[in-house]
C-alpha cells in the first residue's frame, strides 16, 4: 500500500489510481490545489501494485540521448501557432496519418488543464501550445493501453513524470507507442491558475486563452486571453512575458508542486522516445535558423524516436555531450522560493495578482547581488571587446 507522508514524494501522475485492481485509491485536492492519492484501507488487498508503478519510488537510471537536433516545422503557419518550433505537431501528424491517436494536455470547458486524446488532424490545435499548469491525467493511461492492445499507433505526450508513470503502468514496451515529454521547469498549482483566471473574469467565459502567443515574436511571447461579460462586452488582455503576473509567480518558483523541487525524473529518466523544448541558445549554434519565430530542441532518446525524427525535414544536429548546456532544467530542479509557505498560508485571504507580485519581490540582498553580477558581466564584455 502506497503511503504519502511527504508531499514531495508524489508527482500526481495518477498511476497508482489507474493500476489498482479494486479501485480503492482516489485523488484528493489539498489546500494548495494539488491532488494526492488516498486509500480506502478497508478495501485494500495489499497487492502492492500501486508501489510497484510509482515513478518516484521506482526511479530508473539517467540516460544519455542518441541525437540532439535544432529543428523547425516546415509549415510556417503551424510554427507561428506553436510554442517553439512546431515539432510536436509534425510528429503527431505522422501518428494520425498512420491511423493512430494522440494524447496530450488540453483545456476543458472550465479552462482547467486536463489530458485527453484526438484522432484527427483538425483537432490538433487543442493539444498544441504550452499550458503552465499540472494537467489531470484521469484514466488516460487505461485508455491508451486499450488503444495499444487494439494495435493502434499511440503518441502520448506529457511531463517527464507522467511519461514514466505511463511506462510503469503499461509494464511492457509496445512497438506501436511513441512517447514525448518536454524539458520541464515544474508544474504550477491548478488552484492558483483558477484564482488568476477568476481575477480576470469571474464567470470564466473565455473564448480564447494562449499562454505562449508569438504575435510579438518567440522571445517576447505574450499571455493572450479574450472573453465577454454577460452584457456581451468584449475584453482582451495581451501581456508580454515580463508583464504577466501568473508567469511571474511561475518563474519565481512560488507555486510549483512540492515534488518539482526535487524532481525524480531529471537527466532523461522518463525513458521517453523524444524530449522537446525551446532551443533558446540557437543563435550560438545555428544562427541562420534564428528568425524569432521559434526553434525546437529535439532530444532523441531511443531508436523509435530516431525513426520518427528522421521525417523532420528542417533540422540540424547539435553535438553537445553536457545536458546542462542544452538546458539546466534537464539536470536541475528549481529552487524552493523562500516565500512559498507564506504564499499558500495566506492565499485565501489575499487578492491573487497583488499577492503574487508581493511574494515575487526579491530581497534587498538578492537585488544587490544581481546588480553586482550584472556589473561583472558588463565588465567582462567590455574587456572582451
Amino acid at each position: 500500500m502506497i503511503e504519502i507522508t511527504q508531499k514531495e514524494d508524489c508527482c500526481g501522475c495518477n498511476c497508482c489510481v489507474q493500476i489498482c485492481p479494486i479501485q480503492c485509491i482516489s485523488m484528493h485536492e489539498d489546500k494548495e490545489g494539488f491532488s494526492y492519492p488516498q486509500i480506502d484501507i478497508q478495501k485494500c488487498i495489499n497487492c502492492h501494485l500501486c508501489e510497484k508503478v510509482c515513478p518516484i519510488i521506482n526511479q530508473p537510471l539517467p540516460q544519455k540521448p542518441l541525437k540532439d537536433y535544432a529543428a523547425i516545422n516546415h509549415d510556417r503557419e503551424i510554427r507561428k501557432q506553436s510554442s517553439s518550433g512546431g515539432i510536436f505537431t509534425l510528429l503527431a501528424e505522422q501518428i494520425l496519418k498512420e491511423g493512430g491517436v494522440v494524447f496530450g494536455a488540453t483545456f476543458n470547458s472550465r479552462w482547467e488543464v486536463v489530458h485527453g486524446y484526438i484522432e484527427s488532424r483538425e483537432k490538433l490545435s487543442l493539444l498544441r501550445g504550452s499550458k503552465y499548469v499540472q494537467s489531470k491525467i484521469n484514466n488516460n493511461y487505461q485508455i491508451a493501453r486499450a488503444f495499444l492492445e487494439q494495435n493502434k499507433k499511440v503518441l502520448f505526450s506529457g511531463t517527464p513524470c507522467q511519461i514514466l508513470g505511463l511506462k510503469h503502468f503499461l509494464k511492457k514496451e509496445y512497438p506501436n507507442l511513441l512517447t514525448i515529454d518536454f524539458i520541464c521547469h515544474g508544474v504550477p498549482s491548478p488552484k492558483v491558475w483558477k484564482l488568476y483566471l477568476l481575477s480576470l473574469n469571474k464567470d470564466l467565459t473565455f473564448s480564447h486563452i494562449n499562454m505562449r502567443d508569438k504575435s510579438k515574436g518567440w522571445r517576447n511571447y505574450s499571455f493572450h486571453a479574450i472573453w465577454q461579460n454577460p452584457q456581451q462586452q468584449k475584453f482582451e488582455i495581451k501581456e508580454v512575458l515580463d508583464d504577466n503576473v501568473f508567469r511571474l509567480g511561475f518563474l519565481k518558483d512560488i507555486y510549483l508542486r512540492p515534488a518539482c523541487y526535487k524532481c525524480a525524473v531529471k537527466q532523461l529518466k522518463s525513458k521517453s522516445d523524444i524530449t522537446l523544448g525551446d532551443f533558446w541558445k540557437i543563435e550560438k549554434f545555428k544562427k541562420e535558423m534564428d528568425d524569432n519565430n521559434g526553434v525546437s530542441l529535439v532530444i532523441v532518446n531511443t531508436s523509435k524516436g530516431q525513426k520518427y525524427s528522421n521525417n523532420i525535414l528542417i533540422k540540424e544536429e547539435i553535438h553537445i555531450n553536457d545536458l546542462k548546456k542544452l538546458s539546466k532544467y534537464l539536470v536541475l530542479s528549481p529552487p524552493i522560493n523562500k516565500k512559498r509557505n507564506l504564499f499558500f498560508k495566506n492565499l485565501e485571504n489575499q487578492e491573487i495578482t497583488s499577492w503574487i507580485k508581493y511574494c515575487s519581490k526579491d530581497s534587498k540582498f538578492s537585488i544587490f547581488r544581481n546588480k553586482i553580477i550584472s556589473f561583472i558581466i558588463k565588465l567582462k564584455i567590455r574587456d572582451h571587446k
